[in-house]
């Protein structure tokens, strides 16, 4: 029997060291690709001109550090000729501080990164503007938590896509929404923002942007696969998703991320 005991202890040790065992598994490594974040972003009773583009790289699947890219060569003009040429400012963000927003203007993105040329085209799309906010205690699933809604009116007669994001100062949290008209073309409707640790005090900034319906359709694809993890739609993909990108040096080694330019409404709110 003591001799059964202490085999017993062996086995139980055993298996106790080997659930403390790290394994590292034998990733195939792919070769770094070009991520881009050229969100042009127009918001409202401003004028639009201080601009920036962040370039990074994909890491491995064990890397936690940021790979930014440092040495590309940025520029975006317009189809009027204007040339506005992105200098890096630091951590792989390109900025402009002379940017001349306009509507009525296509801007083509190009990147010059080791020898490849990467390019996309563009144009604002105007957003319609929150209208008020309210708040009520019929949020989450328990419909008992605090929620807050940003209302606005959609212009009737025209298809209309907006993304909203929610950023809780007091819990560093953001939450990413987005919306189509289909079947409130016209009507004044709500973009809703609640979780189960939001309290009275808590500090709301909300952005509104108006976006196209192919950077919808971006990223409905990109929260179908990803969830709401918080992170925003230029961090780590759990799949290929393709933006509105190309490599035209060499379409093979296309990039991760998307050029788009949106006009947007923002306010903050404190919740009571």
């Amino acid at each position: 029997m003591k001799n059964l005991n202490l085999i017993l202890l062996l086995i139980l040790a055993v298996t106790l060291n080997s659930c403390e065992e790290v394994i590292d598994l034998d990733l195939q490594e792919n070769d770094p690709r070009l991520v881009i974040n050229a969100s042009i972003l127009w918001y409202t009773d401003t004028p639009g001109d201080n601009q920036q583009i962040q370039l990074s790289q994909t890491i491995g699947f064990y890397e936690e550090e940021n790979s930014p890219v440092t040495d590309a060569t940025v520029s975006i003009t317009s189809n009027s000729g204007e040339e506005f040429i992105f200098q890096h400012d630091d951590q792989g963000f390109y900025t402009n501080s002379d940017f001349n927003p306009q509507f009525q203007e296509n801007y083509t993105l190009e990147i010059n990164y080791q020898e490849e040329i990467y390019t996309a085209s563009n144009s604002f799309v105007p957003v319609a503007g929150i209208d008020f906010i309210e708040q009520n205690n019929e949020g989450g699933f328990s419909r008992e938590d605090l929620e807050v809604e940003a209302f606005f009116t959609d212009p009737a007669g025209e298809d209309n896509f907006y993304l909203f994001s929610f950023r809780n100062f007091s819990s560093a949290k953001i939450s990413l929404e987005i919306y189509e008209d289909e079947f409130t073309d016209g009507n004044q409707v709500s973009a809703t923002y609640s979780n189960d640790e939001l309290t009275e005090g808590d500090e709301i900034f909300i952005t509104m942007e108006g976006i196209t319906k192919a950077f919808y359709e971006y990223l409905f694809i990109l929260r179908s696969q990803g969830g709401d993890n918080g992170g925003g739609p230029f961090q780590s993909q759990p799949a290929t998703v393709k933006g509105n990108i190309i490599n035209e040096t060499n379409p093979d080694n296309y990039p991760f991320g998307y050029f788009r330019l949106s006009e947007v409404d923002s306010t903050s709110y404190i919740v009571q």
